[in-house]
């Protein structure tokens, strides 16, 4: 079994940036970000693979990177030129295992 703990959300004006973090209690493998917006369902946004490839929901692309750092167990993603429509509870996930984290609320404000 696996622990997660994400941390860095927030409250932020549009147009702002913030930088999600999600600790592992043991070595990572392809680990992801998902998000959920109330009254809709949780949605992918974001995963990287053990060989550090990437991919990205539509709907970011271009605004957030997914990033990961191996010696700490830890994965990011750093979200830039945030909109309103981001706004939703982000959750980090062990795609490998399908583990989950508690999640950190993101706020952004118009």
């Amino acid at each position: 079994q696996v622990r997660l703990v994400e941390s860095g959300g927030g409250l932020v004006q549009a147009g702002g940036s913030l930088r999600l973090s999600c600790v592992a209690s043991r070595s990572l493998f392809t680990m992801a970000w998902y998000r959920q917006a109330p009254g809709k369902q949780r949605e992918l946004v974001a995963y990287i693979t053990s060989a550090s490839s990437t991919n990205y929901a539509d709907s970011v692309k271009g605004r957030f990177t997914i990033s990961r750092d191996n010696a700490k167990n830890t994965v990011y993603l750093q979200m830039n030129s945030l909109k309103p429509e981001d706004t939703a509870v982000y959750y980090c996930k062990d795609d490998t295992f399908g583990y989950w984290g508690q999640g950190t609320q993101v706020t952004v404000s118009s």
